[in-house]
């Protein structure tokens, strides 16, 4: 069967990871995992893959692109199992754009149910927030949620209109 101790199929990784096979060689394919190749072509996956795909199964479900996902990944060592300050320094790296991510999550949650600024004008508080879609001339999409280059507010950051379009169409991003 040509395996080595330690390393586990493409069977056994989908079974324990529960990501489909399918996806797995995609993953491969991506250059997210690496796996060896028995004299019979088939696949051979270090056990520390588990915990690759593991993080490559958790961003997806909170939507983060897997070209980051292969950012952060492509800061663990090759030639070795990663260590606990491997993956210390990842979580570390990755610590300002998960925070940023949740201000942004959080944001959605308390202020989509008021107007945002997108110019739909259909609330009542559009009238106030956003006066004959003022607003639009800072840019398309949801200005009260996005900064003034069509980014999602930062902590500690305001997302002002143009030209002071309405006194509280200003944005705060909480902290």
């Amino acid at each position: 069967m040509d395996i080595e101790p330690g390393e586990l199929t493409v069977g056994q990784l989908s079974e324990r990871s529960g990501v489909a096979i399918s996806a797995l060689h995609f993953y491969e394919r991506q250059n997210l995992i690496v796996s060896r190749r028995t004299s019979g072509n088939q696949r051979r996956y270090k056990r520390d893959t588990l915990r690759r795909v593991a993080l490559i199964r958790i961003a997806q479900r909170v939507g983060i692109p897997l070209a980051e996902v292969a950012a952060i990944l492509a800061l663990l060592p090759d030639n070795r199992t990663p260590t606990r300050q491997d993956w210390e320094r990842i979580s570390e790296c990755w610590q300002a754009e998960l925070d940023r991510r949740i201000v942004q999550l959080e944001q959605l949650r308390d202020d989509f149910k008021d107007c945002v600024g997108c110019g739909c004008l259909s609330l009542d508080r559009c009238g106030l927030a956003n006066p004959y879609d003022a607003l639009a001339a800072a840019g398309a999409g949801p200005r009260r949620l996005l900064d003034t280059s069509g980014q999602p507010c930062h902590p500690g950051e305001s997302c002002t209109p143009p030209n002071g379009a309405s006194p509280d169409g200003v944005c705060q991003a909480s902290a």
